[in-house]
This record gives structure tokens, sequence and C-alpha cells, in this order.
């Protein structure tokens, strides 16, 4: 069988929760990758039309370091994460953190990507001293994840020992 294969055959046993929550982390990963990448090639903000008076407030000079943060933290991680919740990857490095031991440790970093989310949203309203709509859509979206991570169909599906 070949891997392709395994990863479908992988997805199609999943509960209906499981799917939402791997989706949720895909939508959250491919938008921070895509926003970070645009920050980082061009920490003026030009590329995207975001003025750097909105770092006034904060302690950076531009959008490079807020770039790699929402890259790594906000994008590369919940790709990771929605890659192992699909897959049940064994990582001993990632399991160090994992706080949740009867969990699989994609399960338990589903629920860290959710603060961090919510976290990064925070900290960002605050330094720009405003509220938009995205931040709004935003902080909705790491409380689904949360949410939708506690259910108890993803938590059955995700305990340790369970296939």
């Amino acid at each position: 069988m070949k891997r392709g294969d395994n990863l479908a055959n992988s997805i199609s046993k999943k509960p209906f929760t499981c799917l939402i929550l791997i989706s949720l982390h895909l939508i959250l990963g491919i938008g921070a990758v895509f926003g970070g990448t645009v920050l980082i090639i061009d920490p003026s903000g030009g590329l995207i039309k975001m003025p750097i008076t909105l770092l006034e407030n904060s302690p950076f000079n531009n959008f490079l370091i807020p770039g790699i943060i929402l890259f790594v933290i906000i994008g590369v991680l919940p790709l990771i994460v929605s890659y192992a919740l699909i897959t049940k990857w064994d990582w001993k490095a990632a399991d160090r953190l994992n706080l949740f031991s009867q969990m699989h440790w994609s399960w338990a970093y589903s629920l860290y990507t959710g603060f961090a989310l919510i976290i990064w949203i925070a900290i960002e309203a605050f330094f720009i001293k405003q509220m938009a709509g995205i931040h709004v859509f935003y902080v909705f979206l790491g409380l689904m994840i949360q949410a939708v991570t506690v259910l108890p169909s993803v938590q059955r599906y995700y305990q340790v020992g369970k296939v």
C-alpha cells in the first residue's frame, strides 16, 4: 500500500468531529504561513498594505519578528498538528511537552494551538490598540479549535492506545 493510500485510509476512519478539527488546523496553518511569509518578505507591510504605524505601540520597528512568529507558531505548528492528528505520528520530542499523558501528543498540541492563537490575537490587539473583524474571526477560530478538541468523540479517538 502506498503512503498516499495510508493517509487517505487514515482520514476515512476518523470520526467526523476529528475531520472538523483537522480542517480548522489546516485553515489556520495555511493562512498564517501565507501571512507570515508576506511579512517576512516585506517587513514594511507594504505587500499587504499594512501600515507600519500599527507597530508604534509595540516593541517592533517592522513586521519581521511578528511575521516569523506568525509563520512558525500560528502557521507551521498547526500544519504539523493537523498531519499528526491524521496519522497519529509518534514523535517523542513532542511527547515531552504533552501535559496529557493519556492523550496522543497531537491532541494536546491542538489545545496549545488554540491558546497560542487567542494569546497572539490578544497581544496584537493590545499593541495596535484596536480590534477588527479579522481579530474576532481568529479568536472564534481559536475557541473552535479548543471546543472541538475537547469533544468526547475527539478525546476518545486520541486516547493513547486507541487505533
